[in-house]
């Protein structure tokens, strides 16, 4: 294939094309530096520059305060499934889980391998968390309320986030941060694998409300404490320093190319009207979650049979449409529609879609 396809991948996903061109462009000689962003040492202050930028650009964007640490922890999301805990629960203290999917489940064994003291107030597993539950009662002396804003993999999404009361929420974002604004100050923690929606596999945005920070444990080991990466601004020992250049350049396009994280969101609800509406007029296209907790960014769905499903991705890909393929472990098919995929794309999409009902329904 001699021409980018439409990239409807999981993640790591699409990142939008000027970064990429931004990233050819530079390749080879950084900021005047005569050298390529993959051989500037950490210690300069070219890549001083680019952390701190980073860091100014994450905040711009989502209107936080100083009251707020925004830090880069290699390990991905999965490492901060295990860290979140260690740092943040004290000894026999609660903490509250709601479990949606795949990535929560995950986060509830590691805080059990631990020996925490976990609550479930709610889930969705009865219905093949299909749904965002909306009935729960969070314990007043938690040490925090968990959730994931996003499921990648079943397609469902929080639309308004739980109300704790006094309670710190911690959330996994990593399919869905930069997809709106909104109101940062209740969050204790919220982290994010970037491969998702802000940048390439190699590192998780972890973004830690200063005063979370007096509860890590001294006897941590040092690269497991958050207090580390706080004390020497991600940068106790070397960073992932490419994959920080390019969700800088990420939040560079999303504030003066997207024009912020309003525009952004609009965009993502008409891309995600298009193909809801779509299989919503369809007797062959059918959607996995229920309505009121359909995702703005992983939109699932089933043909009539297995075989049309596999028939479906191959002419896709055939097509120039990739990544539609459902996770493994549920099967049917996905079209992860995250910031970078852009409008063009979906509507290309959708009226692939109608083509191959026309043709095969």
């Amino acid at each position: 294939m001699d021409k980018r396809i439409y990239n409807f991948n999981a993640g790591p996903a699409a990142l939008p094309l000027p970064v990429l061109e931004e990233i050819k462009d530079e390749l080879l000689n950084f900021n005047h530096s005569g050298m390529s962003i993959l051989e500037v040492s950490h210690r300069s202050k070219w890549f001083d520059d680019v952390i701190n930028e980073a860091v100014y650009r994450t905040k711009r964007l989502l209107d936080i305060n100083d009251d707020f640490h925004v830090i880069f922890i290699q390990g991905g999301a999965s490492m901060q499934f295990c860290m979140t805990p260690m740092n943040l629960v004290p000894d026999k203290q609660i903490v509250d889980f709601i479990n949606t999917g795949v990535w929560s489940t995950k986060a509830i064994k590691e805080a059990n391998i631990q020996g925490k003291n976990v609550h479930v107030i709610a889930s969705s597993e009865d219905e093949g968390f299909s749904y965002i539950p909306d009935n729960f009662q969070v314990d007043n002396d938690a040490a925090y309320l968990h959730f994931t804003s996003n499921n990648t993999i079943k397609g469902t999404q929080w639309h308004r986030f739980p109300e704790a009361g006094g309670v710190p929420l911690v959330s996994d974002m990593s399919s869905d941060i930069m997809r709106k604004p909104f109101d940062v100050p209740p969050f204790g923690l919220i982290y994010a694998g970037a491969q998702k929606n802000i940048g390439p596999a190699g590192v998780a945005m972890v973004i830690i409300r200063k005063d979370m920070l007096e509860r890590v444990p001294e006897n941590l080991p040092t690269m497991l404490k958050y207090t580390t990466f706080t004390e020497k601004n991600s940068m106790a020992n070397t960073p992932p320093c490419f994959a920080v250049y390019t969700i800088n350049l990420v939040l560079k396009w999303l504030d003066e190319k997207i024009g912020g994280l309003q525009e952004m969101n609009r965009i993502n609800r008409e891309k995600a009207e298009i193909l809801y509406d779509l299989i919503d007029s369809s007797d062959f296209y059918r959607g996995t979650a229920r309505r009121d907790s359909r995702s703005m960014m992983n939109v699932t769905f089933r043909l009539p049979s297995e075989e049309l499903e596999t028939m479906f991705v191959k002419e896709a890909m055939d097509a120039g449409f990739g990544g539609l393929k459902g996770h493994r472990s549920v099967g049917g098919c996905r079209a992860s529609i995250y910031n970078a995929t852009d409008l063009d794309a979906v509507k290309a999409l959708a009226e692939f879609m109608g083509d191959f009902e026309k043709n095969r329904g």
